[in-house]
């Protein structure tokens, strides 16, 4: 147990040390957008830092478009973790509420930050009854 909570630690401490802050270029070579701003958009900028809500991670993670969609990193996450990597990459609507209830989290908005490249996970969520009124998404701009 011990093991595994570090590794979700050490994780989690570098998406916040590593967060996208509009510098750089993507893998296509187009510029970065500060993952801010679509937070904002979603929100506002004077409310985003009170404002509570999951995000969910649709994106494939790969550098070739026909590259397999994330396995290769989530693969290595899991090894470490224990964790299903199938499950992280579906985002089944039972998945994702097996998670959020007991934080507490099903009254609050879920952003959904993704790459457009697996669609049905967007589609799935926004389907369900329980939290599809509670899926925003990140607009293009």
């Amino acid at each position: 147990l011990e093991d595994y909570v570090a590794s979700q630690e050490y994780s989690i401490r570098s998406l916040f040390h590593n967060y996208n802050t509009g510098d750089g270029k993507d893998i296509s070579g187009a510029p970065v957008k500060d993952m801010c701003s679509g937070i904002n958009a979603i929100f506002g900028k004077d409310q985003r830092s009170s404002a509570m809500y999951s995000v969910i991670h649709s994106r494939t993670k790969s550098r070739t478009p026909d590259g397999d969609p994330g396995f290769t990193l989530l693969g290595t996450v899991a090894r470490k973790s224990g964790c299903d990597p199938a499950a992280a990459l579906e985002m089944r609507p039972d998945y994702v509420k097996a998670i959020l209830e007991p934080l507490g989290m099903l009254q609050y908005p879920i952003v959904v930050i993704t790459d457009d490249r697996h669609s049905a996970v967007l589609a799935r969520l926004l389907a369900d009854p329980d939290i599809g009124h509670l899926i925003r998404t990140v607009p293009e701009e």
